[in-house]
């Protein structure tokens, strides 16, 4: 493997476990609490009133569905498994986000700082290291072979 691949390879790291463990410690974390004591406490949470004012049917579930996004798809994203569908779900609710902040006449800086390279790790995947190509190497020994021999 060339020197160019490898740094390309730790950039994304850098990229995923900055962005993704921010997303979900700072966002993800809060949100996800508050989901499970909407589903299971029934407590009231104001942003499935967010959710309904979007025109969203079912706003409970997108609420939830959001919070699932900016936690456990943030972190799958931050760790390499499954990334690039938990970036997909990121860049959704993150769309959303923008859409709502522009609506609003808000400025919709975070959401796109969050969505950019959620959006890169959909187009690229989440490169070498990172559990899903690690999972890919141990399923298929032609692919640790072929690593194996790119890396000489």
């Amino acid at each position: 493997m060339d020197s160019q691949k490898k740094l390309a390879d730790a950039g994304l790291l850098v990229l995923r476990l900055v962005f993704g463990i921010s997303l979900a410690w700072l966002h993800g974390r809060g949100k996800l609490a508050n989901a499970a004591g909407y589903v299971f406490s029934g407590r009231s949470w104001d942003f499935v009133n967010v959710v309904a004012g979007l025109g969203f049917p079912l706003p409970g579930v997108f609420a939830v569905a959001a919070a699932l996004a900016e936690s456990i798809g943030a972190a799958l994203m931050a760790i390499g498994l499954a990334a690039r569908l938990g970036a997909f779900f990121v860049v959704f609710t993150m769309t959303v986000a923008i859409s709502l902040h522009l609506r609003a006449g808000q400025s919709p800086e975070l959401a796109t700082l969050y969505w950019t390279p959620g959006l890169a790790i959909v187009l690229t995947g989440p490169g070498r290291y990172s559990l899903d190509a690690l999972l890919l190497r141990k399923r298929d020994p032609k692919t640790t072979a072929q690593a194996a021999a790119a890396a000489n």
